[in-house]
Order: C-alpha cells, then structure tokens, then sequence
C-alpha cells in the first residue's frame, strides 16, 4: 500500500464543490468592485460587484466587512485563474422567487423599494428578485409622470408569477381601491348633511373644485365658493390645497361642498345698511345692455338702470360706465327674499333746466294730487324705472 504525499493529503482535507451549489464563506478582504472569501476549498471564492447586487457601481466596502460570514451559489469552480467564481445575487434572487412565489399563492401583500422608473411602469426589488408594475396598475388615478415614486418603499400583491418567461407583475392600485372604499363607507357611515369638515383640493376644473374629505371627494360648484362672485376657480384654489368646507347635499355617492358659511352671509342686517333713501358707494363689476351691476360688498350686488345713470339720456350703460370704475348712488329700491337692491345715481343730481321747468308746472296744476304724494319725484321715477328693469334682469336670466 503506497503512502500519499502531502499534497494528496491536503487537498483530500478540501470539501469538493460543484456548479449551482450554495456554499457559506468568511470575508476575509473586501474591496470597492469584489469580495475575497474562504469557503473551506483549495481556492478562495470571488464575489464581483455584478454578482454581489443588481444596484449599479455599489461600493462593497460599504456593504460587508472582514469576519462576515455569507452565503453564496457557486457559478464556476474555476474561473481560469484558480479562483472560485460565486454569485450572492443569485442566490438572493432564488430565495426571492421562492418568497414571491409563495406571496403569489397565498395573496400576500408585500412592500418593497422602487429601483427603476421606466416609461411603462415601476421596478420593485425583493430580495434581488425584480417585480414590474405597470403604470396602469400604480396609482387608482391616472399619473403621467412617476418619477416621484423612484426610492419610495410601496406595497403591492402579484397578480402573475411566471419566472421562466420573467414575468411578476405587481398591482398596487386595487389595494388603493380596497382602502378608498372601506375609508368611503367609514365616512359615509359618520358625515351628515351641515357638517363642517376639512379638505384637500384634489383636481380644479372651470366648474368647480373636487375636494377630498377623508374618504371620499366631494365638489365644491364654482357658485358656493363665495358670497361673492369667482370667475375662475383656478385663480382661487390649488391641487393639495387644505380648505375648510360644509356639507350641503348628499346624494347617493355624490356629496355637495360649500364654503358659503351661514355667519358670513353679507344679507344678514343688510336691511339698515342698505335701506331705501341711503346713498352708497361700489363698484362696477358687469354691465349688460340694460344697466351696470355695482358690488356694494363681497356678495352684495344693486343694479345701476341705464335709466338711472343720468339725467341725460344714455343709449347703453358701456359708453359712460366700465368694469372697476367707482360709483356713488342712491338705493331707490331694497327686496331681501329676493336678494335685489336698485341704485340711482340720477336721484343725486341737480334736475335739468328743462326738467326744472316741467316740474314746476307740473306741481301748480297738480298741487292737491303732489301733496297726497311723495316729496322725492325722481325717486318715483326711479322706482318705476326700476321696476322696468327687475323685468328686463329677469328675461335676461331667463334668458340665460
């Protein structure tokens, strides 16, 4: 029986390793673009930085140390310089299947951080194993650019494992959708017609406001944003906005917003301020052919007759009268069911001479009737001529 030299003996002493196979090392060097291990074979094992993750340029130093112990899966025994060629990654991305497969088949919901925003969706990583979600499937909303989303940790289910052909498919939307709805019936189940509530703009169109009130969104109409008058609600309100709101209809699914608060309401004790006889002064903030509409305040508008803009007779409030311009008058007419004031600026005038003329004899043959009457004839005058124009105002509306 022949005895074996020492070079028999030691390399008997060395475990026998084959491709595919996973083996535990010690860190015995690290470098910035590889690992140097000792897995208890004649020749160390490498990790490269492409075997170590699928980040790319990542410093090594920075993720193990000397004394690590590791895990790895053999690719080549010998990779032609006597060195043992190992893959951390595969090995990661193997147990990741495993992990995804199982999540696949028992609905689990996982989280993970996005690595990639491409055209068509999201890169997710769990453990070394690449989740795509498409951009259909990442927001219950439609989102253009998903940019915002690149380092987030999200969460999401599998709806396709099929590693042999590559493709995992994530979906985060329908667990937004499941929480939208379950926040949905929570708030329906609590919110009443009156509440006073607080929001988040969500979408502003020429309309009105979509507002998110914890669970559902509501509108806000471009006519309940204000007492006053709002031209462009996109002028006013911004996505992301914090608004505090009230409820004013619910309707099935459908809740109506308003920002008209009760206390705010310019009407209340606009009786006295306003009252027949006072003399005011506003702006005007439209004109139509019949008259000009001056906003005394926020919310309060009186209508200026054409009639009533002079003693001299004027063909349409435009040629004398433009939007901001300031005017003073006198209110000749006051409904608060109806919400309407009427203004004169012809009662603060001096009458012509012709009118003076006319008046005059008009009082010596008339001086029993002008007694029983009232001692203001331009304001009957007025209240006539207003009366003319509540009817012109209300066939325009109608109009309208």
């Amino acid at each position: 029986m022949s005895e074996l030299t020492f070079e028999q003996m030691l390399e008997d002493s060395f475990k026998t390793i084959h491709n595919g196979e996973v083996v535990e090392g010690t860190v015995i060097d690290v470098k910035p673009d590889e690992i140097i291990l000792n897995i208890g074979y004649k020749s160390d094992g490498i990790v490269t930085r492409n075997e170590y993750s699928a980040t790319p340029n990542v410093d090594l130093t920075t993720c193990v140390k000397v004394g690590d112990t590791m895990e790895t899966k053999v690719l080549k025994v010998n990779d032609g310089e006597g060195q043992v060629l190992l893959s951390y990654k595969r090995l990661a991305a193997d147990k990741g299947n495993k992990r995804l497969e199982d999540a696949f088949n028992n609905h689990e919901i996982l989280k993970a951080p996005v690595t990639l925003v491409v055209d068509g969706g999201l890169n997710v990583m769990v453990d070394e194993s690449r989740v795509f979600i498409p951009a259909s499937l990442v927001s219950d909303t439609y989102e253009k650019d998903l940019s915002k989303y690149m380092g987030q940790e999200i969460e999401f289910v599998l709806t396709e494992f099929n590693p042999r052909k590559r493709r995992i498919i994530g979906d985060r939307k329908q667990l937004l959708m499941a929480e939208k709805e379950k926040l949905q019936k929570e708030l329906f189940e609590k919110i009443a017609i009156g509440d006073v509530v607080e929001g988040v703009v969500k979408n502003v169109t020429d309309f009105g406001v979509f507002i998110d009130i914890g669970g559902a969104d509501g509108l806000l109409h471009i006519s309940e944003m204000s007492w006053g008058r709002v031209e462009n609600p996109k002028k006013v309100f911004k996505p992301g906005q914090n608004v505090k709101v009230f409820i004013k209809d619910i309707s099935g699914s459908k809740i109506a917003l308003s920002m008209k608060f009760e206390d705010e309401n310019p009407w209340i004790g606009a009786e006295e301020k306003f009252a027949i006889g006072n003399v005011v002064t506003g702006k005007v903030a439209r004109m139509t052919d019949f008259g000009a509409f001056v906003e005394l305040e926020t919310g309060i508008d009186a209508l200026l007759h054409v009639s009533q803009i002079s003693r001299e007779h004027i063909e349409k409030p435009g040629d004398v009268l433009h939007v901001g311009d300031e005017v003073t008058a006198k209110i000749v007419d006051f409904n608060l069911e109806d919400k309407k004031i009427s203004l004169s600026v012809k009662a603060l005038l001096e009458p012509l001479p012709e009118e003076k003329e006319e008046s005059a004899a008009e009082e010596t043959a008339e001086a029993p009737a002008a007694e029983a009457g009232s001692d203001e004839p331009e304001v009957q005058e007025a209240e006539a001529e207003t009366a003319e124009a509540a009817a012109e105002e209300k066939e325009t509306t109608a109009e309208e």
